[in-house]
């Protein structure tokens, strides 16, 4: 079983995918193609997907049983002790906005200064 679920992506794109899989809502295909039809379809996703964002879901043999893929996504599989999960951005994490040049105020343990700054 494979599922591919396409958002904001050109009409050209989706009508491609419908020669092989069948599109069950706006947007979201399902079929059963094979592991090669498969590749084909997700590179030419890739590659005509714009400013659009792409989902690949696929049944595997791993312990999860599936596992799936992302193109221009903002929350990206991580591998987790063999488990693959989803990170999502945290909007409330400073980081990305925090000065480089910033320092930690004197008198934080370790671990506070590691949280909050990253660890190094």
């Amino acid at each position: 079983m494979t599922v591919i679920v396409l958002t904001n992506c050109p009409v050209g794109l989706r009508g491609f995918l419908t020669r092989w899989l069948l599109e069950i809502s706006p947007g979201v295909f399902l079929g059963a193609p094979s592991a090669r039809i498969r590749d084909v379809l997700w590179n030419e996703v890739r590659q005509y997907a714009d400013q659009g964002r792409a989902l690949l879901a696929y049944q595997t043999n791993n312990e999860q049983g599936y596992t799936f893929e992302t193109h221009d996504h903002a929350w990206h599989p991580t591998d987790h002790e063999g488990l693959t999960l989803i990170r999502r951005p945290n909007p409330g994490a400073p980081r990305a906005a925090q000065k480089p040049s910033e320092v930690p105020r004197q008198g934080w343990s370790k671990a506070a200064k590691r949280r909050k700054y990253g660890g190094r």
